[in-house]
Formats: structure tokens, C-alpha cells, sequence
């Protein structure tokens, strides 16, 4: 689902395969601080529904571009991994997560999906089980020879927490199973907290002082579970529904989803009683309208209704597609809303130069959460303008003083959905948003989307190097295993440097203090040498790389190696985009002509350049660092324009230095072997691909030939 208002930058279908790279990699790492955030601190930042949206973007690249698929791609995983305070449980059976619909025709789709992979007719039955989604922790429950043994988070759906002690304290879970119960049984639920048990948690903390205060009941159920003092668990009231199994000895003595529900009553489980049996899907839907309408009176949380195949033999044939099962699905709700004022807006700015609007507002309940921020999204949201350029809301612009529709996309970040006319002071004036950053004075642009005819609908700052609010997510980027890569200096002390003032800019690291390094944790006299080295190692480094390093807007790995092909030379870049800077055509033709570059990069890179701070720190790092000629490099080398295959262990390199050396001698690294190949490298352990060369007739040399073969 896309939040109104706040649609990607760049569609998926329009992005080329750098950008596709780059925003694959931004969503695995927003995807995975996200989940970490709501799975392990129990604090997320985003709703649910722009959760949603970050991993339907994820899905759409991926389909666009299935080789670019990361190893860590969100559509790889399941929550988030355990914390290190618990012990962990490793799953027998894999807890996973569900896929989500937003509309009646989406579910009807989902059973259209079952009956063409059953080989069912068009209007063939398929029962199914609907049942409310809890706001809760999920958690599976080992039972051996009847004794509740272990309670588990689910973690990433693998591997979870052990919080068997706190599990133990919920007295609506029973201890023992009656008599005749297998061997091994797993039961699976969620553990919630109800509206009344959550506002008498939160005066009782709020009034011992000094405690935290819950924003929502899931956050409190799942603070709560999740405490290293079971005494504590203990004293909160927390509640369990029971809606699945995992591991399970034997049979299962029922042959439906609803036919084990009722089992588990019978135990003893406390089962949701608004639970059914649904003949089809029309029925299914009419259950989740009546739920809906029913929501607020409920006594606590939920976001949806689950839908399950209740034949569970068609379940097994159906089985299970990427991180969710084919024969479930959660139909979540539309947002709750409320009216309030709008006081203020403020302009934040990220660590990728966007300037977001912010509301403040007086506070308002919303869904039993309390609000006073919102989203604005962009500056065209708040003049009433879509992503597509048509109008929204009517047309209707939003200024402080208004009073405002408040919508809640899920439990965390609200959003502004319309505003009241009739109720809007006649003093107010439209929203002037800033053309500089707010925090460094730097300018801040739309850029214009070739492809769409429109600007972005973000405005960035162009301070890229110099901008505090930036500071740290480029300094990462700067030292960077593409770019800089220097040992010992990776995203955690990076970020620990720059909050100690250690470095504010990616110059300071060239000019670091080692004294100034003399008793912090973990760096005695042989760590601060070692780090001192990886610097002074980095003071020459390959153009493509500085390049890269520079955290261009749009200048990924290719692009950067692109450009460092075409200019040869960083003096030859900077004159080349510093006079585009100045209205120079032909220079700016020159950047926009390079095969693969095209005029949205040509313009990020102009922007760039033009901007007087950044020109300032790129001296300030010309003085400590030398990006070396790729001209110089690349010339004469007997590997030059030859593609290269890395294989096995290599000792006197790693693989990411061994790619960037056949690059700089004009090399093409390809990761498998072809008949396109020219020479393989073979380290220790080469297997399919050195006998992939044999059969080919492709040379074959070891890890001291290459060295000799290109001069190093």
C-alpha cells in the first residue's frame, strides 16, 4: 500500500539498473533498522503502513530486477534477530510472517490465486477461517510430555528469544496439557494487553515516577515479556490468544485450521471467540466488515483480519512462497482518524538530504494513541498537489492554524488527510518551505525527473559533505567498503567519532589525533596504531572509489567507475562538472553524453559541484588524500578490456581488492565463467569454476601469476 501523498521518488519501472542497486541497498537497511526497532526495542518509528510500503517497493525492484536481489533482501526475512539479552530458541517449524491486503478485491484475488494453483474451477469452494489480527508479540509455546518447557519470541522467524521464565507468568497459559496430549507440542498465539490493563499499567508507572510510559498497548505487551526480571513480567497484565501450532509428534488429530482452534480451547488456550468458519469468500469479507465496525468496542488492539484455508491438507499442497504461506493472508484496516489543530510546521532534515515537513498539533487521541506529530510529506502535499501533479484533497492547501484531519496509517506516525475550510482563521497565509537547508544553509533543490517531465517531489540539500544533519550516514558511506574501506573505522566508530567530535567531516579522518584516541574503550597503543595505518593506507586510492566516496546523489558503483573511465583524472571531473556548475553547455554535455550517465545524474553531479561547501571540504580532502589517475592505471596493462574470474580462497588479497585491481588495469570481473572469459584466478578450494575453465580451454593462473602479470 502506498501512504497518500508519499508515493516512491522514482517509480520502480522507471529505474535504471544503478539506481535500482542503490535503492535496493537503502530499503535492506531502513528495512532491517525498522525491524529492529519494532522486534527487538519495542519502539518502531514508522506505521505499519509505510512499513508496508517500504517492502512492497523491495517487491517491485526485485521483480524488475531479480538479479539484483541482495542477500539480506527484506524479502528474505522475518522480523528481526534475537536480542543478545535473552538466550535464543531455534524454531523447528519457522514462525513466518503473512502478506497483507488493503481491499475487498485484493482477498478475492488471494482466493482466485488458491483455486488456479489447486487446478480448482472458477467457482469452486474454498472454506476459510477469519479471525481478528492482534496487536501484540507473537510467541510459541514447547510442551513436552505435557509441561510447558520453553517460550519463545519469534525473532526473525527462525531463530527467537527465550522468555520462558516471563511466559510462565501469564496465568491465562496453562502449565500442563490434559492428559493424552502428544509427546511434543508447540502452540503458537499472541501475547496483547488489553485497553484497561494498559491505561491502569500506565498510571501506575506514571505515578510511581520516573518510569516509562507505554505509547500503545503492543508496545507495553511486548516491553513487557521482554524483561531480563521475570518479577517484573510478572506484575504486568498481559493476556495470550492462541491461533496456530508449530512442531507437533504424530498426527494432527484435526483435519481444519478451525477443528485445532477448538482443540486448543479444549486445553485450556485461550482462543478468540470471533473466530469462524467462512463456506467462501464472500463471507470472509462480510465477517472482516463486521469486525471492523465492531473495532472500538473490542477492549483491545487489532489492525485486521487473518484468513487462513481451513482444509489443512490443502494447506500442505499449497504451502509456502519467500518469507509467507500461500494459504494465509492479513487483510488489514483502513486508518483511524481525528480533528485537531495544526500549530506549526517544522522542517527536519534526513541523512539523505530530504527536507520532510513535520506537523505539530495540538494533541488528540487517535485510536487510543495520543498524537501532537504528523507527517506532511513533501512540499506539494501541503500545497494540495499529488505525486502525479493532479490535485489532492480537493486542491486544498494546509496552513498553520487549520484545523486538520488526522489520520493514523498504523500505531506510530500519523498523517494530515484533509483540512477544515470552514474552520480556517482569516489571517492565515500559504506555507512558505525553505529553498536552503535549515541546518546548514546549503541550498536545497527539486530535482527534475527526466523520464516523468515533473520535479521530485523532495526537496534535498545539497550540502552533502558539509551538513550536520547529514553528517553521519555520509560519513559511513565515505569510509564505506566500496569506497574508502578503511580497517577499523566502520559504521559504529564512525558514529562514535563524530558524537565525541572526533570527526565532523570526511577530512578529519585524514587528520585524526591518535592522542586524542588514548583511553577509549577498546583502542590501547596496538589498536590506535592499526587504525592510524588503514588511514594512511587509504591516502592514495583508486578514482572510482573517491568518487564513489563522495556520496553523490545517483552516483553508485557504476555510475562512479563511469565517470572515473571517462575523465581519467579527478582535476578533469571537477573542472568538467564545476563549469556545467556555471552554465558551461558544453561541459555539461560532456557529463551528460557518457554512456549510462544521462541528464538526472548529469544534474546531481552539478548540484553538487556548485555548491561552495562542498567545493571547500573537496580541497580540504585533496590536501590529505590522491585519487590516482585511472588513465595512468589502466594504460599499457596486459589485462586491459579481458574479462577476469576470481575463484577459490585468495591470500594476498580479498576478493573486493582483487576486483578492484582488475579494474583499475582496465579489467572487466565477471562472477561466473563463460565462454567470454579470458583468464580465471585460482586461489586454494577453487572448485565448479576452475573446472568450468578446463573444459572451456580458458587460461588459468594462480595468485602470484596475476601479481606478476599486471606489475604488482
Amino acid at each position: 500500500m502506498k501512504t497518500p501523498g508519499q508515493p516512491p521518488e522514482v517509480p520502480a519501472d522507471e529505474l535504471d539498473r544503478d539506481a535500482a542497486a542503490a535503492e535496493l541497498e537503502r530499503l535492506a537497511r531502513e528495512i532491517a533498522e525498522n525491524d529492529r526497532r519494532y522486534y527487538q526495542q519495542d519502539a518502531p518509528v514508522i506505521s505499519d503502513a509505510e512499513y508496508d510500503a517500504l517492502r512492497q517497493r523491495n517487491a517491485a525492484i526485485e521483480a524488475r530486477f531479480p538479479d539484483l536481489a541482495r542477500p539480506d533482501s527484506p524479502s528474505r526475512k522475518v522480523g528481526a534477530e534475537p536480542s543478545a539479552g535473552f538466550g535464543k530458541v531455534r524454531h523447528a517449524v519457522p514462525m513466518l510472517s503473512l502478506d497483507n491486503a488493503f481491499s475487498d478485491e485484493e482477498v478475492r484475488d488471494f482466493v482466485a490465486r488458491i483455486r488456479r494453483f489447486l487446478g480448482l474451477t472458477p467457482d469452486a469452494a474454498v472454506a476459510l477461517t477469519a479471525e481478528p489480527k492482534i496487536d501484540g508479540l507473537s510467541a510459541s509455546l514447547r510442551y513436552e510430555d505435557g509441561r510447558l518447557v520453553v517460550g519463545a519470541t519469534r525473532g526473525d522467524g527462525t531463530e527467537g528469544e527465550d522468555v520462558t521464565a516471563n511466559i510462565r507468568t501469564i496465568s491465562e497459559i496453562p502449565q500442563r496439557l490434559p492428559a493424552g496430549a502428544p509427546e511434543l507440542v508447540e502452540i503458537r498465539g499472541e501475547v496483547y494487553m488489553t485497553h484497561a490493563d494498559f491505561a491502569a499499567l500506565n498510571q501506575r508507572m506514571a505515578a510511581a515516577g520516573g518510569g516509562r510510559v507505554f505509547a500503545n498497548p503492543r508496545n507495553a505487551a511486548a516491553g513487557s515479556l521482554r524483561q531480563l526480571d521475570p518479577k517484573i513480567t510478572a506484575s504486568r497484565p498481559l493476556r495470550f490468544f492462541a491461533y496456530a501450532w508449530g512442531a507437533w509428534s504424530g498426527d494432527l488429530p484435526c483435519a481444519t485450521q478451525s477443528g485445532m482452534v477448538a482443540l486448543f480451547r479444549e486445553w485450556g488456550f485461550p482462543t478468540n471467540d470471533l473466530m469462524i468458519r467462512c463456506e467462501n469468500v464472500e463471507a470472509a469479507l462480510a465477517h472482516y466488515h463486521q469486525i471492523e465496525a465492531r473495532r472500538a468496542g473490542l477492549g483491545y488492539d487489532i489492525d485486521g483480519v487473518v484468513y487462513k484455508v481451513d482444509d489443512l491438507a490443502l494447506q500442505r499442497r499449497l504451502g509456502f512462497v519467500s518469507r509467507a504461506p500461500r494459504w494465509a493472508l492479513a487483510h488489514k484496516f483502513a486508518p483511524e482518524r481525528a480533528t485537531t489543530v495544526l500549530e506549526a510546521i517544522e522542517i527536519q532534515v534526513g541523512r539523505t538530504g530530504a527536507l520532510t515537513p513535520v506537523a505539530k498539533l495540538t494533541p488528540v487521541t487517535v485510536g487510543g494513541v495520543v498524537v501532537s506529530n504528523a507527517s506532511l510529506h513533501n512540499e506539494d502535499y501541503i500545497k494540495g498537489i499529488g505525486n502525479d501533479g493532479e490535485p489532492i484533497r480537493d486542491g486544498k492547501d494546509i496552513r498553520v492554524g487549520d484545523t486538520v484531519v488526522v489520520q493514523r496509517a498504523g500505531d506510530v506516525i500519523p498523517q494530515i488527510v484533509d483540512v477544515n475550510l470552514a474552520e480556517r482563521p482569516a489571517d492565515t497565509a500559504p506555507f512558505v518551505f525553505p529553498t536552503r537547508c535549515p541546518v546548514c544553509g546549503s541550498d536545497a533543490v527539486r530535482e527534475h525527473n527526466a523520464k516523468s517531465g515533473r520535479e521530485d517531489s523532495v526537496r534535498r540539500c545539497t550540502g552533502a559533505l558539509i551538513c550536520p544533519a547529514q553528517a553521519v550516514e555520509r560519513l559511513r558511506h565515505f569510509v564505506g567498503r566500496d569506497a574508502f574501506d578503511i580497517e577499523g573505522l566502520g559504521e559504529k566508530q564512525v558514529e562514535a567519532f563524530y558524537r565525541d567530535g572526533l570527526i565532523a567531516h570526511p577530512s578529519d579522518i585524514f587528520r585524526l589525533d591518535p592522542e586524542r584516541l588514548k583511553g577509549r574503550e577498546g583502542y590501547g597503543p596496538t589498536s590506535i596504531r592499526n587504525l592510524m595505518s588503514a588511514i594512511a593506507a587509504r591516502r592514495a586510492i583508486e578514482l572510482n572509489r573517491f568518487i564513489l566516496a563522495l556520496g553523490i546523489r545517483h552516483v553508485g558503483e557504476t555510475n562512479a567507475r563511469l565517470l572515473a573511465r571517462h575523465f581519467g583524472t579527478f582535476e578533469r571531473f571537477r573542472d568538467a562538472a564545476t563549469a556545467a556548475g556555471r552554465g558551461d553547455e558544453a561541459a555539461l554535455g560532456e557529463i551528460d553524453g557518457i554512456d549510462g550517465i544521462g541528464p538526472v545524474v548529469a544534474e546531481a553531479i552539478v548540484q553538487f559541484f556548485r555548491e561552495a561547501h562542498n567545493q571547500a571540504e573537496l580541497d580540504r580532502l585533496l590536501a590529505a588524500v590522491e585519487p590516482l589517475p585511472m588513465e595512468a592505471q589502466a594504460g599499457g596493462s596486459p589485462v586491459a578490456g579481458k574479462t577476469v574470474v576470481f575463484t577459490g580462497s585468495l591470500v594476498r588479497m580479498t576478493r573486493e581488492e582483487a576486483k578492484a585491481m582488475a579494474e583499475r588495469f582496465g579489467a572487466k570481473v565477471a562472477g561466473s565463467v563463460s565462454a567470454r572469459t579470458d583468464l580465471v584466478v585460482a586461489g586454494p578450494g577453487a572448485g565448479s569454476k576452475l573446472r568450468k575453465a578446463a573444459e572451456l580451454g580458458i587460461e588459468v593462473i594462480d595468485e602470484d601469476a596475476w601479481f606478476d602479470l599486471v606489475g604488482g
